[in-house]
């Protein structure tokens, strides 16, 4: 009776353990189409990422620069070193100091549907450089119109406040009309879409090391 009894306790263990097998292996493979997926996706988004990156380096003379040469346009679309690219992590400044690093940004930031961020930003700066009082005069009702009114097209996130002082403002534009409303801005790339762009897929890739394959010398 005892051998009995314990075949028959056996047999209940090796069936148990066989029931809980069978959901492991069934996970095993939905885990490995998963990681398929994942990797899918990633290559996906590299691509679109990359796709704007190319149309941003195209279209990357600053705003009230002189255009520039082929030279330097061409230098525009030099892939960084994973060395360069790393630089930017060091601060943000760094990141739009470089043209392409620049361009990265603003593409990684129409992937998150927030671009309107970096242009105002892009549109301050070159306000700042304005002479003319003319010229002043009507980029500072662009930008009003663009980026700061109600509905405006590319509103940005800024308080009441600040949208009323501007207003007020640009009545007599003066180079510092969107001082404020700029280093909000910044600061919000800064402190949000910026560590962001660095964890991202498209960042990652541009900071791996080419890997280098040697072949095993015959003895």
């Amino acid at each position: 009776r005892g051998s009995s009894g314990r075949t028959i306790m056996q047999s209940a263990m090796f069936l148990a353990v066989q029931h809980d097998c069978r959901p492991m292996d069934k996970s095993a493979g939905s885990g490995h189409k998963s990681e398929e997926k994942r990797e899918k996706m990633k290559r996906t988004l590299l691509k679109d990422w990359k796709t704007r990156l190319s149309y941003f380096l195209q279209n990357s003379s600053t705003p009230g620069k002189p255009k520039t040469g082929k030279k330097s346009k061409q230098q525009a679309f030099i892939k960084p070193s994973p060395e360069e690219a790393q630089l930017w992590s060091e601060a943000f400044d760094e990141l739009l100091a470089s043209k392409y690093g620049l361009a990265a940004f603003r593409a990684f930031l129409k992937s998150e549907f927030c671009e309107e961020n970096i242009e105002f930003w892009l549109a301050c700066e070159d306000f700042k450089k304005t002479k003319s009082p003319q010229k002043l005069s009507s980029k500072a009702r662009k930008i009003y119109t663009d980026f700061i009114e109600k509905e405006a097209p590319k509103e940005i996130n800024i308080d009441f406040q600040t949208k009323t002082l501007i207003a007020q403002n640009i009545q007599e534009a003066t180079s510092g009309c969107f001082t404020t409303a700029q280093k909000r801005v910044y600061s919000l790339m800064e402190n949000n879409s910026y560590p962001r762009f660095l964890e991202s897929e498209f960042y990652q890739d541009l900071c791996k090391k080419p890997q280098i394959t040697t072949e095993p010398h015959a003895t």
